[in-house]
């Protein structure tokens, strides 16, 4: 699949579809750009998270780092120190996306040569779960 950031509910926000071999930690800068303005609030739109939460394999001062520059929060577990309390309950809420990704069955093994129409299946996807997210809070 890639590289996904989600909200704290599990909803969807931007998905990177990468090739197998790439680091997810070369792509948290772009996953943090790529967050869509999201309207909440009256005034002007969030384009940024408050903080962002990772396991130990985004790990990285230049990260980290820019993160700051950004003013987010980054909440990620160090490699060289013991896990952070709680972070697994809420990696789950990722972990949860990507299977709602997966029940997709198009989604769970990619069979499309072509980047365009994958990554169209992906964005078609992350329309739907939001999609019914917005109907389950209106009933």
């Amino acid at each position: 699949m890639g590289c996904l950031i989600c909200d704290g509910r599990g909803t969807p926000l931007h998905v990177i579809t990468t090739a197998a071999n790439v680091n997810d930690i070369t792509q948290t800068l772009h996953l943090v750009d790529g967050i869509p303005p999201v309207a909440g609030r009256p005034g002007r739109p969030r384009r940024r998270p408050e903080s962002v939460l990772g396991d130990k394999a985004y790990d990285s001062k230049a990260v980290r780092r820019e993160l700051q520059r950004r003013r987010i929060l980054p909440v990620i577990s160090r490699k060289s120190a013991p896990n952070i309390q709680g972070l697994g309950k809420l990696r789950y809420v990722v972990e949860q996306t990507f299977a709602l990704l997966h029940q997709f069955k198009r989604l769970a093994v990619r069979w499309e040569r072509r980047l365009e129409l994958h990554d169209a299946f992906v964005s078609l996807a992350c329309s739907l779960i939001c999609w019914r997210r917005l109907n389950k809070t209106r009933s």
